[in-house]
């Protein structure tokens, strides 16, 4: 049976603007070294800003430094905003990236949802589809062999990207619009959750524009997942870290706006599963392989989960289930 395991690493920690972050930094990396050694098919970086818990604002800087220290899985920066970017630089940066990654670069392209993000950086929230738009448009004729004009001048953007012709990009989205900005721009739909309109909207705007493409999704029973030999006892001590998580992301909840895992911030403590994560023995999870699962979902740093205990984790995952099982590295 082929596992394909995923390690998510959006550095959330307690919730205080003033928390040392040094150690959890340099324990993702030691983390991903070794998820890579043991057969994890991606790394994937999120991009938040204004965090009280320190969600990752620069998942380019992180995915980086993750393609120096792994050989094989892919770095996926996802859902990276690119509204928030000078395109530019931004075209340069994927570049660079790309070549660090040897081409196991993945880039899920969103507008974001929050408007307090926008003003920090000094964007416009109201223009975000069309910063959008302007910003894919000029990355990819900056990544062709001929010059762009910027400012009434040529420029060459150098290095081009490893991959050709172009980093490996998909439109993340909820909305018809982004449905549509993916068909029309020919890129795969990565949807977050369920939505059977924006799909059947999404093959539809393909065949009018004359482009191809697919949609990715996560199974319907995509959460987190924490191993311990005694899930009842994590729950307990794990509750507040994962709270913290839920919380936060509860907050910025936004009328109108769809999201995966919306779940409400009650107590969590001696739940087995639950919507947004499951803990579960090595044992459980081995039985569930075997009955058919084919994804896992690792955050083993969440809400400022000791890092001795997330590597707890990581390490039943690696050494006592994906051991001989995980799907091969393309």
């Amino acid at each position: 049976m082929n596992v394909v395991a995923a390690l998510r690493l959006n550095m959330t920690n307690v919730d205080d603007p003033a928390a040392e972050h040094r150690a959890r930094y340099r324990a993702a990396l030691d983390m991903a070294e070794y998820a890579d050694r043991c057969g994890f098919a991606v790394v994937n970086c999120e991009e938040h800003h204004g965090s009280g818990t320190g969600w990752l604002p620069a998942p380019l800087l992180l995915g980086a430094a993750l393609a120096a220290r792994t050989e094989r899985m892919r770095i996926s920066i996802g859902a990276l905003l690119v509204p928030l970017y000078d395109p530019v630089r931004l075209a340069e940066d994927l570049a660079v990236l790309d070549n660090l990654c040897d081409g196991r670069l993945t880039v899920v392209a969103g507008i974001g949802y929050r408007p307090e993000e926008y003003a920090a950086l000094g964007r416009d929230f109201t223009r975000r589809g069309k910063l959008m738009d302007e910003a894919l448009e000029l990355m990819f004729a900056a990544w062709r062999n001929e010059p762009i004009q910027r400012g009434g001048q040529p420029f060459h953007v150098t290095p081009k990207p490893f991959t050709t012709p172009h980093p490996q990009l998909l439109i993340a989205g909820m909305s018809k619009a982004a449905a549509r900005r993916a068909a029309r721009f020919g890129l795969p739909l990565s949807l977050p959750m369920a939505l059977p309109e924006v799909e059947q909207l999404y093959y539809q705007e393909l065949t009018r524009c004359g482009t191809t493409g697919f949609v990715h999704k996560p199974l319907p029973a995509s959460k987190l997942t924490l191993l311990h030999p005694d899930p009842d006892a994590a729950w307990h001590a794990y509750a507040p870290h994962i709270l913290t998580e839920i919380r936060e992301y509860s907050s910025w909840r936004r009328d109108g706006v769809p999201r995966p895992h919306e779940v409400p911030p009650v107590a969590v403590e001696q739940r087995r599963s639950h919507s947004y994560l499951e803990i579960l023995t090595p044992g459980e999870l081995r039985d569930q392989i075997a009955a058919g699962r084919t994804e896992i979902l690792m955050n083993p740093l969440i809400g400022g989960l000791p890092i001795d205990e997330g590597w707890a984790s990581l390490r039943l995952l690696g050494d006592e289930v994906l051991s001989g099982i995980a799907a091969p590295i393309a």
